[in-house]
């Protein structure tokens, strides 16, 4: 009996640990849109580098099992796929969690905000502040966006869309963990495995994780600037007030001085990181596998979030893609970090492509300011015919 027992807890630990032995990873792909309902016939795969991929279907209630060798760790990548649908790329751990897909976005300026987490706590809430709206459960509907679905019981998806994101407007997104709101100390949201997702298009193009060993109620996750740059802040703080306090405490981040002293900080690792998968996305993008490219470009921007060559390149596939809601976001970011002696040529080039994207849709008003901005920052045949080209169709 005792020998069994033996066997037994090391059998365990194998199993655990995933090293060569068999094991199973299960996993919930629910709707971002609809609560509740599930997502069946989404093609989920896990993947380690060095090893061969796994693969399994979703089942009539969005659930299924897949049987691996991987340990349950960030090494190891998830990625959920289904026609419609934004694909889902997200680091384990994985085992017994739920994720929401989101459909297909078709404004230029739409996002959308999905958070999902672990068993505990019970109720994290998704709260986004921008000029006269404060988006949470009490308050589902504003400007050009709404609370699709709130979450009390663990896991998630809580999600937020906005239709159109208004020019010249602050954002700033965050995550309040209201089981513990008057517990300003607790550590149960830095040990939720809380993810916020953003879609863009037809795109996940950031991916928030939230930070570890950290004590504090309120995540505040990042900030979207009048000209619609993401800035990450991605930082815990305590606090106790009730939700609709949040609201106003988040509001001084919506100024632009507030984010120079609180943007996040990046590791010499993140960086090295960020760098080397950028020389991938390009190496893939040679080979024109773009659907490569934008995976480790988009990869690329969530190690080391102000890799502007990273987001030029993700512009430029994105466009080559066909993905213009895409492209606008990047382009948009490549546009804020540009830096250096080549500054005005990068900023004059992101300008034009934001023009054209514009010119192509219709909005010839929104073309000519950023085709003029093209214009002021360098001097170029090219900008001053698409300024005359689109005036003539205003007028």
């Amino acid at each position: 009996m005792q020998n069994n027992m033996k066997s037994w807890l090391f059998l365990s630990l194998l199993l655990s640990s995933g090293y060569g032995v068999a094991t199973t990873t299960q996993v919930e792909i629910l709707s971002a849109v609809v609560k509740d309902a599930k997502i069946p016939d989404a093609q989920v795969t896990l993947q380690r580098n060095g090893e061969s991929a796994v693969k399994a279907s979703t089942n009539a209630q969005g659930q299924t099992i897949l049987e691996n060798t991987f340990p349950d760790t960030s090494d190891t990548l998830l990625i959920v796929k289904k026609s419609g649908y934004s694909n889902l790329v997200v680091k384990c751990p994985c085992n017994g969690m739920s994720y929401a897909l989101s459909p297909v976005l078709t404004g230029l300026d739409s996002m959308r905000v999905v958070l999902t987490w672990s068993a505990t706590p019970d109720d994290l809430d998704s709260h986004i502040v921008y000029q006269g709206n404060h988006l949470y459960y009490d308050h589902k509907e504003g400007d050009n966006g709404n609370l699709d679905v709130d979450d009390i019981d663990s896991y998630g998806p809580e999600t937020i869309t906005l239709t159109a994101r208004q020019n010249g407007q602050s954002y700033v997104y965050a995550i309040h963990d209201f089981s513990d709101r008057e517990m300003p100390n607790s550590t149960r949201l830095s040990e939720s495995q809380a993810k916020v997702f953003v879609y863009v298009g037809e795109s996940l193009v950031r991916t928030y994780y939230v930070p570890q060993e950290k004590r504090g109620n309120l995540w505040t996750v990042f900030k979207i600037t009048p000209s619609g740059e993401f800035v990450d802040i991605n930082q815990i703080e305590g606090v106790n007030m009730a939700s609709e306090n949040i609201g106003p405490h988040l509001s001084p981040a919506l100024a632009d001085a507030w984010t120079a002293s609180h943007n996040a900080a990046w590791t010499q690792q993140d960086i090295s990181v960020s760098r080397s998968l950028n020389l991938q996305g390009e190496a893939a993008y040679q080979r024109r596998d773009y659907d490569q490219a934008i995976d480790h470009f988009t990869a690329a921007v969530n190690a080391w979030a102000d890799n502007g060559k990273a987001y030029g390149n993700l512009g430029l596939v994105y466009q080559k893609a066909g993905r213009t809601a895409e492209a606008l976001w990047a382009n948009r970011k490549a546009l804020a970090l540009a830096s250096g002696a080549g500054a005005p040529t990068v900023r004059a080039g992101a300008n034009y492509n934001i023009g054209k994207i514009y010119e192509t849709a219709g909005d010839y008003q929104q073309a000519l300011t950023y085709y003029q901005a093209a214009r002021n920052e360098k001097a170029n045949t090219v900008y001053d015919n698409a300024i005359a080209r689109v005036q003539a169709l205003i007028h």
